[in-house]
């Protein structure tokens, strides 16, 4: 189907794009260590910066954790199951846990990044770095995790096996 292509393949991008912070942020790391303890001039800006990064790191890779089952889950009552029952049970999860957590996580992080947008919001400290950013990229990453949640129930629904590619 048009629309699983499309949502997997969004955040298969969004995914890898967004790892290649993780090689940023060490090399942000490595940096900060070499000028603190190798030339005595620690900076300023490195350790929140180094914040704001890992949490942009962290909250964008939710659809794509999800689009490789990737996340904690508890199959106690599933692992006895058949295939048939056991998609049963997954879709109800998902309609019954995942989709109202999901929407009100896209929701509440909207309205949350609109306001420190409006109020151009900084960190406190030496360098005051804006923190819209990243509540912007929490809001983008509740409507990834969200539609990648569509994407795992049609799969289910139309009884798609996938085994997506890792590497």
């Amino acid at each position: 189907m048009v629309l699983i292509r499309l949502i997997d393949g969004l955040n298969e991008i969004v995914g890898r794009v967004v790892a290649f912070v993780a090689v940023i942020f060490a090399g942000m790391i490595i940096y900060d260590v070499v000028l603190r303890y190798g030339f005595n001039a620690p900076t300023l800006w490195a350790f929140d910066l180094t914040k704001q990064l890992y949490g942009f790191y962290f909250i964008l890779l939710g659809g794509y954790a999800l689009r490789h089952q990737a996340h904690v889950r508890v199959d106690l009552v599933t692992e006895t199951l058949r295939h048939g029952p056991r998609r049963v049970v997954e879709i109800l999860g998902y309609l019954i846990f995942f989709f109202p957590f999901a929407w009100v996580f896209t929701t509440r992080s909207w309205d949350f990044a609109m306001r420190s947008l409006a109020q151009q919001e900084t960190t406190y400290g030496a360098i005051q770095l804006p923190v819209y950013p990243v509540k912007i990229a929490m809001a983008v990453a509740a409507g990834l995790l969200l539609l990648q949640g569509v994407s795992e129930v049609l799969k289910l629904a139309l009884n798609k096996q996938e085994h997506p590619h890792v590497g």
